[in-house]
This record gives structure tokens, C-alpha cells and sequence, in this order.
């Protein structure tokens, strides 16, 4: 028998497979379907990435898009299928949570459909007072159908 292979997680984005992480996005996740590669590539560049690996191959990723000093937001979570429910998501999330431009933040944000229970692990709760928030959304952008302009006054 032989022994289990380890992951690893980096930040080096060097290592990504921007390929793996538009494929998942664009096709897989509910938050990005159709998304083009060069907006993938563009947030990849701007933001904190973190690839999770086994020797070579990507099996998860985490962005995180950050001032690393009051504020940051974590986005576009997820370990590809065939490798969920052994602990990954977790593991990854705990690197997340430890990284030196991480800590002290005032705030920390995220929005999920289906993985509360994995977050509240980590400290996210529903917002204290929702109210005080505001979003501009616009879940068709990716699709042609989205407006991408600033309303006229």
C-alpha cells in the first residue's frame, strides 16, 4: 500500500491553471456561467489566488480580492469534482484564513448560494446589519444581456 499523496496550497500564480479555473467558472460554478477567459485571467492577476494542489495537478482555488490592510472579499471558491468531501475545501479555506495579508481586517466578505456551513467554520456569519449594505449586481453580464453601465441621473 502505498501512501497518500499530499497537497499543497500556493499563491504563486505562476502555478495556476488559468485554463482549469475559467473552465469551472465559466461552465461549473452558479456565480460566473460564461464568464470569458480574459476576465479570468484579469481578476487571476489583480487579486490574492490560491491553488490547491496534488503534486502538479490543480484540484482546488480561492481569490480573494483585498487592500490587505481593512478589507477584503473572498470569491470564486471551489475544488473540482471527483475531489470534494475528503476535507479539501477546508484545508483550503484554512490557508485562506491564515495569510499574513488576511489577518487584522475589519472586515471580511463573501457570498455563497450553498456553502454557509463550510464558512461559519471560518468565522463568516450573515451580516449584522444588512441594511447598511448595498450591491450593484448583474448576474447576466457574462451572457451579453447585462447592462455594464452606470445608471443616467
Amino acid at each position: 500500500m502505498s501512501a497518500a499523496r499530499p497537497y499543497s496550497i500556493s499563491t504563486d500564480q505562476t502555478r495556476l491553471d488559468a485554463a482549469l479555473v475559467h473552465r469551472y467558472l465559466s461552465g461549473d460554478s452558479y456565480w460566473a456561467r460564461g464568464v470569458p477567459f480574459d476576465v479570468v485571467q484579469r481578476a487571476i492577476r489583480n487579486s490574492l489566488c490560491f491553488g490547491l494542489y496534488r503534486d502538479d495537478l490543480q484540484l482546488g482555488f480561492a481569490r480573494v480580492v483585498t487592500d490587505a490592510a481593512t478589507f477584503a472579499y473572498l470569491a470564486d471558491v471551489f475544488i473540482v469534482p471527483g475531489h470534494r468531501g475528503i476535507g479539501l475545501g477546508k484545508q483550503l479555506m484554512a490557508a485562506v484564513m491564515a495569510h499574513p495579508d488576511l489577518q487584522g481586517l475589519r472586515r471580511f466578505m463573501l457570498a455563497t448560494r450553498d456553502a454557509h456551513g463550510l464558512y461559519r467554520q471560518f468565522g463568516f456569519t450573515e451580516p449584522k446589519n444588512p441594511q447598511v449594505l448595498m450591491e450593484r449586481h448583474d448576474p447576466d453580464i457574462y451572457q451579453g444581456a447585462g447592462s455594464g453601465a452606470m445608471p443616467r441621473a
